[in-house]
């Protein structure tokens, strides 16, 4: 099929690229032309692990091209995706539908007969009515057809999650999307047997949502009873592992964190809160998850705050791991934001290092010295904060850490290394969901709430600076 592709995003990107992969012919669009002149010379504007090599791959086969023509892209093309942002609207909270509609306007007078309009962006229910009815502005009902296909890519691991899906979500109102999405989905995953769930166009809208809250509040889940954990002298992993065996929890999305980020799970909780809000509909778990996620990232500064003694003014503190997870560059929404944030207030001077992500850290933090190296990132600080589990950050020396260090706090967000080990090492080790065991006569402390200063406390409820 020739396929074309609105928007050169995570989204667009990497299902642009795997389509190709699968045969099929795509030409992205996009109007900014400093961005297709970068992507035409292999340059790609996000980081996700092999898929430079295959834009460079179906590029030189010719099976995909960039351009910012337009109608060059959408002229003879059988499906025409959609994949441009959806932000939450600042105050509001509802997903910003904008580019979504001036997509829609562009393209409806340019879309070759029984094109299917598939939109790939995540948007609440109602959206594809709305693009429906934009196109149906100017063209006839019945030489077009309007279709859902949300997107279910995990950053760091998309290119995967795309060719080898646990399921494919397609939602249409006629025969003709029908047919055609079908074609698109069916030969590619048939040896696999993967479950193509066809279901009305708002039903798919919906699924997304729906699936991104409930991951988001198994995390806020695991984390809180995380905090149990550390009150009662129990492993939050060890935990985790005899909840998730259960088949019908499973173990995904149970590891203890200092909160959820990135692209999607922020802005989808608060973009279905709000389209629930607009039916009166009250969704108290998601409102809970949202509350507690935010408070989360802020309290961690507080366990820094405790591992140094109640108080960082005028100390240095090291943070290894900037975005919101492993293998991507993403800083959306991201843990270590709040954290540095808060941490800077309380008078501390941060110091940061990320394996991928320095260049879009440096957009987003104030006053921060980023380092390539994470051992002179450390160099005389008081207190290295492990936010972000890269496997090179796991790798790390914890001996020589310590030795570049001033003071051995090591206070681990991630659960990245095994507490003796770093004791091992020389380390007063800070961890999530772990009880607190004195390598002398590895004895449990049950340890009572700490009283850090006053002002500390106040992180649990401060608002984003």
């Amino acid at each position: 099929m020739k396929i074309a592709v609105i928007g050169t995003g995570y989204v667009g990107l990497v299902s642009g690229t795997c389509f190709a992969e699968w045969g099929n012919h795509v030409v992205y669009v996009d109007n900014n032309a400093e961005k297709i002149a970068r992507l035409n010379q292999g340059e790609l504007p996000i980081y996700e692990p092999g898929l430079d090599e295959l834009v460079t791959r179906n590029r030189n086969a010719g099976r995909l091209s960039f351009t910012c023509n337009l109608a060059a892209a959408v002229e003879d093309a059988e499906v025409v995706f959609i994949a441009v942002g959806t932000p939450a609207r600042v105050g509001h909270g509802d997903a910003d539908l904008s580019f979504v509609y001036m997509a829609a306007r562009e393209i409806a007078p340019l879309l070759a007969e029984n094109a299917v309009v598939v939109v790939k962006s995540t948007v609440p229910v109602g959206t594809g009515d709305a693009v429906e009815k934009i196109i149906a502005s100017v063209r006839s009902r019945g030489s077009f057809s309007v279709a859902s296909n949300p997107e279910f890519l995990r950053e760091g691991v998309a290119i995967h999650d795309f060719l080898n899906p646990d399921r494919v979500v397609i939602g249409v109102e006629d025969e003709n999307a029908h047919a055609v999405m079908v074609a698109l989905y069916s030969d590619p995953l048939a040896e696999a047997r993967t479950p193509i769930v066809l279901t009305q166009r708002r039903t798919s809208e919906l699924i997304k949502y729906a699936a991104n809250a409930f991951l988001a509040t198994k995390i806020t889940f695991i984390n809180e009873l995380a905090d149990l954990c550390e009150q009662v002298g129990t492993n939050v992993g060890e935990l985790a592992l005899g909840v998730g065996l259960d088949k019908r929890i499973g173990s995904s999305f149970l590891n203890a964190r200092p909160g959820y980020g990135g692209s999607c799970f922020p802005k989808d909780t608060l973009a279905l809160l709000r389209t629930a809000q607009d039916h009166g509909i009250a969704l108290r778990i998601v409102e809970e998850t949202v509350t507690a996620n935010e408070a989360r990232k802020r309290k961690m500064a507080l366990k820094v705050l405790d591992a140094v003694g109640g108080d960082v003014d005028g100390k240095t503190i090291a943070v290894l791991g900037l975005t919101f997870k492993p293998d991507t560059d993403d800083m959306r929404d991201a843990p270590s934001v709040p954290l540095i944030e808060t941490l800077q207030r309380f008078g501390a001077t941060v110091r940061g290092h990320d394996p991928v992500g320095m260049e879009n850290a440096a957009r987003i933090l104030d006053d921060v010295q980023l380092f390539d190296d994470p051992y002179e990132c450390a160099r005389d600080a008081d207190a290295v904060v492990i936010v972000t589990e890269w496997e090179s950050i796991r790798r790390i020396d914890l001996a020589r850490l310590r030795q570049v260090m001033r003071a051995p706090a090591l206070i681990d967000l991630r659960n990245a290394f095994e507490p003796a080990a770093a004791e091992a090492a020389g380390f007063r080790i800070t961890a999530i969901g772990r009880p607190i065991v004195r390598q002398a006569d590895n004895v449990v402390d049950f340890p009572a709430k700490s009283k850090p200063r006053d002002k500390a406390r106040a992180a649990e409820t401060t608002p984003r600076g």
